[in-house]
């Protein structure tokens, strides 16, 4: 028998031996992030907050310096006043003359505020508006007061229902008459528009209305073609109610009467009463009473 020859491989030899053993556990390297991505960024939000009220009170100051070194340069005398409006009962000469110490100002200076209300306090100004027009003058725009009705025996009253007291007052003497409270005003002004444009398509007009302290109305006709006026006592409410039923009943029963009617009684609520004149006498009879 031929011996058997046993070889012994050693260990790391061959084919084998190339290929390294398997770790147990697998692991793999990790790239480190860069400083910067680690680091906080900035809050640029917080510093735009911050920085546009800075820049803006930066702008704001250094155009105040930059307007208070120019203004001497810029800033000139008035040289021109213009005054525009319709003026039917004051004069341009009164208006420049109202508001001559306030022209002595320049430009900048002229006080507009109170030049408005030195023109208001005129009595027949109603609305004053000044502005500056660059560069050396003032424009003024003025609307006068509209007399609707005297207020009393001494003010207007326009129509708003405003009491003025122009100095030549006594020369309206041919505008209605109303009176009342002081605090009324508005209050009779509109009651004599509403009353007023009831009794035009009748032929007639208001002379007078009163508001009495105890809340009656009293109103009083204008002259008629006969130069004779009526009073109408109206009471304290329902004033268009009753003008109605009074124009009503006149259209029926007292149009051919109405020259000698003198009051019509209208405080009753479903009728009216009625004041007669005295009856005027004849003149051939007088003179005939004269002889005997």
């Amino acid at each position: 028998m031929h011996g058997a020859t046993l070889r012994h491989q050693q260990p790391g030899s061959g084919r084998a031996s190339m290929r390294k053993p398997a770790p147990r556990g697998a692991s793999r390297m990790v790239a480190k992030e860069p400083l910067s991505a680690r680091l906080p960024k900035p809050n640029f939000a917080l510093f735009k907050r911050l920085a546009w009220p800075l820049l803006l009170v930066g702008l704001g100051f250094g155009a105040y310096e930059l307007a208070q070194r120019l203004l001497p340069y810029a800033d000139r005398p008035i040289v021109k006043v213009s005054v525009e409006g319709d003026l039917s009962y004051i004069s341009q000469q009164a208006v420049q003359q109202r508001i001559a110490p306030f022209v002595e100002a320049s430009f900048f200076t002229v006080d507009l505020a109170g030049m408005r209300g030195e023109l208001e306090q005129m009595p027949w100004i109603a609305h004053a508006e000044v502005r500056r027009v660059w560069p050396d003058q003032v424009l003024i725009r003025l609307e006068e007061q509209l007399p609707i009705a005297r207020w009393g025996d001494e003010a207007l009253l326009n129509n708003q229902g405003q009491a003025f007291a122009p100095r030549e007052s006594a020369h309206y003497e041919h505008l209605p008459q109303l009176y009342g409270p002081k605090r009324a005003q508005q209050r009779v002004m509109q009651q004599y528009q509403v009353l007023s444009q009831m009794l035009r398509p009748l032929g007639f007009s208001v002379a007078r209305l009163e508001l009495r302290e105890r809340g009656s109305w009293f109103l009083t006709t204008g002259a008629g073609s006969d130069g004779q006026s009526i009073e109408l006592l109206l009471g304290r409410d329902h004033l268009v109610e009753k003008m109605r039923r009074f124009i009503s009943i006149y259209d029926k029963a007292l149009k051919e009467q109405i020259a000698n009617i003198e009051r019509i009684d209208l405080r009753y609520p479903n009728g009216l009463a009625v004041a007669w004149r005295a009856p005027v006498p004849d003149a051939a009879a007088m003179t005939a009473r004269a002889e005997n």
